[in-house]
C-alpha cells in the first residue's frame, strides 16, 4: 500500500478502535469544520474585494480565484496540524486525511482551469466541466482506497503484440494521456504566450500574430516529442512519418501546405492586416480574423466568408485600408436647366454637415460633372473614416437631405417624360389609308415623347 493508503487505513482503524466520541478525533474534526467555515467566508467576503480577476496577470488572477476556497481551508489546516502538535503528538489523521483531499481539490481545479485556457473556453467542455471534474474526483478516490492500483495491474496483464513488440493495454492508455496531457499543456501555454503577445501595442499586429503561431506550433511539436519519449517510442520512427509526410504533401495535401504557407507570407509582408477593408473573389469586407490557413472577411451584411490563403496570394486583392482606411465616397445627383447652380452645389455641401463619419479635412465638394441631354449633372464627394461600418445608411441620410432641401428651394431634378397614346382595335378600309377606331380627339400617333 501507498503512504496515502495506510493514512485512510489507519484512520478507519482509530475511529473502530476509539470511537467517533473520543476527545482527539472530535478535536480533530472541530478543527477541521472550523477550517473550512472560515474558508467559506473568506471565499465570500474577502475574494471579492481583492480584484483577482482585474489584476496585471490577469491568467494568474483568474487561475487563483478558481483555488481560493481550498487553498486558504489548506494553509488553514497545515496550521491547526502545527499547532496540534503541543496538545497531542502527531499522527493527526484525519487532518491529514483532509490535507490530501484538498490538495487533490486544488490539483482538480488547476487541471480544469488549463483544460479551459488551453481550449478557449469551448462550450463543449463548459458543458462537461463538472463531469471531468467527477471523474478526476472518483480516479483520486479509486487510487487512495486502493482500487486503482489493482485495476492498473489488471490492465497490464492485458497484451497484444504488434509484430516483435507486446503492447500491454495500461501502456496504451498511459500512452494516450501523456499525449493529451503533454498537448493540453502545449495549448495552455500557447494561449498564454497568445494573450501576451496580443496585448504588446508597441509592436505590429502581423508581426505579433505570426510569433504567435510559430510559438504555438513550436510547442505542439515539442509536445509531441516529449509525449513519445515518455511513452517509450523511438523518435527514429519520425523519420519514416517525415517521408510519408512529404509524400503526402507532394499529392493530396498540396492545397493545404499551400494555404498554410501563404498565410505565413501574408503575415510577414504585412499586405493585409486585422481590420483592413478588403475586397477579394467579388466579396467586399473587413478582415476580423487571421489563422494559418484561411482569412476571415465579415461584409457590411454581416455574413463571414472564409476567403484561403491561397486566394490572397495568387488573386488580385483590393485594399482599401492599405496606407489609409479613409474611402473616397461619390453621390451623383441631376437637376434643372434653369436651377441656380451654386445655390446646388452649396446645398450639396451642406448637406453632409453634422456626420462625424465624414472627414472635415479635405472637405467634402461638390462638383459640375456634365451637361446632360435633360439636365445637368452634378455630384457630392466626401472621405468616410470608417468605410467597414458600411456606407449604404449613410447614403440614404445625405440623400434624404438633398431631397428636402431641393424642395425647400424649389430645385427640380429632371426626368425623362414619355407620353403614351392608347389605341382601339381598328380596321383599314379598302383603299383608304387612314385608321379607324380613333377615338375623338385622340392625337395621331407618332413618335412622340
Amino acid at each position: 500500500m501507498t503512504e496515502r493508503q495506510n493514512l485512510v487505513v489507519s484512520l478507519i482503524a482509530d475511529i473502530n478502535r476509539l470511537g467517533l466520541g473520543h476527545p482527539h478525533l472530535l478535536v480533530q474534526a472541530g478543527l477541521l469544520l472550523l477550517a473550512l467555515l472560515l474558508a467559506a467566508l473568506g471565499n465570500h467576503y474577502l475574494k471579492p474585494r481583492l480584484g483577482l480577476e482585474n489584476s496585471r496577470w490577469k491568467h494568474g488572477g483568474e487561475g487563483l480565484m478558481r483555488i481560493f476556497f481550498p487553498l486558504n481551508a489548506l494553509l488553514l489546516l497545515w496550521l491547526f496540524n502545527f499547532l496540534l502538535r503541543f496538545a497531542w503528538a502527531p499522527p493527526h489523521k484525519l487532518i491529514d486525511v483532509a490535507i490530501v483531499l484538498l490538495m487533490a481539490m486544488v490539483n482538480i481545479r488547476v487541471l480544469v482551469y488549463v483544460l479551459r485556457n488551453a481550449f478557449n473556453n469551448a462550450a463543449w467542455l463548459q458543458r462537461t466541466e463538472r463531469y471531468i471534474a467527477g471523474l478526476i474526483w472518483l480516479l483520486y478516490a479509486l487510487h487512495v482506497v486502493g482500487i486503482l492500483p489493482e485495476l492498473a495491474e489488471a490492465l497490464n496483464e492485458v497484451h497484444f503484440a504488434i509484430g516483435k513488440t507486446s503492447i500491454s493495454l495500461l501502456s496504451v492508455i498511459n500512452g494516450v494521456l501523456s499525449v493529451a496531457g503533454t498537448l493540453v499543456v502545449a495549448m495552455w501555454l500557447g494561449r498564454l504566450f497568445e494573450a501576451r503577445m496580443m496585448a504588446a501595442s508597441l509592436i505590429d499586429m502581423n508581426l505579433r500574430v505570426v510569433s504567435v503561431k510559430i510559438a504555438q506550433s513550436l510547442l505542439v511539436v515539442l509536445a509531441v516529442i516529449v509525449a513519445l519519449s515518455l511513452v517509450g517510442i523511438d523518435l527514429t520512427v519520425l523519420s519514416v512519418f517525415g517521408g510519408a509526410l512529404g509524400v503526402g504533401l507532394g499529392f493530396g495535401l498540396q492545397k493545404i501546405a499551400s494555404n498554410y504557407v501563404s498565410g505565413f507570407i501574408i503575415l510577414l509582408d504585412r499586405s493585409v492586416k486585422l481590420g483592413d477593408l478588403i475586397q477579394v473573389d467579388n466579396r467586399q469586407g473587413v478582415i476580423t480574423g487571421l489563422t494559418s490557413r484561411y482569412v476571415v472577411v465579415k461584409g457590411s451584411d454581416g455574413t463571414e466568408a472564409l476567403v484561403p490563403n491561397e486566394s490572397l496570394i495568387t488573386s488580385t486583392v483590393v485594399n482599401q485600408s492599405y496606407n489609409a482606411r479613409d474611402v473616397w465616397i461619390k453621390m451623383p445627383v441631376s437637376v434643372a436647366y434653369e436651377s441656380d447652380l451654386d445655390l446646388v452645389m452649396k446645398l450639396l455641401v451642406d448637406a453632409t454637415a453634422g456626420f462625424d463619419r465624414i472627414k472635415r479635412d479635405p472637405a467634402p465638394r461638390a462638383f459640375l460633372e456634365n451637361f446632360a441631354a435633360s439636365g445637368v449633372d452634378m455630384s457630392l464627394g466626401f472621405w468616410v473614416k470608417d468605410p467597414e461600418n458600411g456606407t449604404l445608411a449613410l447614403r440614404s441620410d445625405i440623400n434624404q437631405r438633398i431631397w428636402q432641401a431641393f424642395r425647400t428651394h424649389r430645385i427640380s431634378i429632371p426626368f425623362n417624360r414619355v407620353d403614351v397614346v392608347h389605341f382601339r382595335p381598328a380596321s383599314r378600309q379598302a383603299g383608304d389609308g387612314n385608321l379607324q377606331g380613333l377615338d375623338s380627339g385622340d392625337p395621331v400617333p407618332g413618335n412622340e415623347r
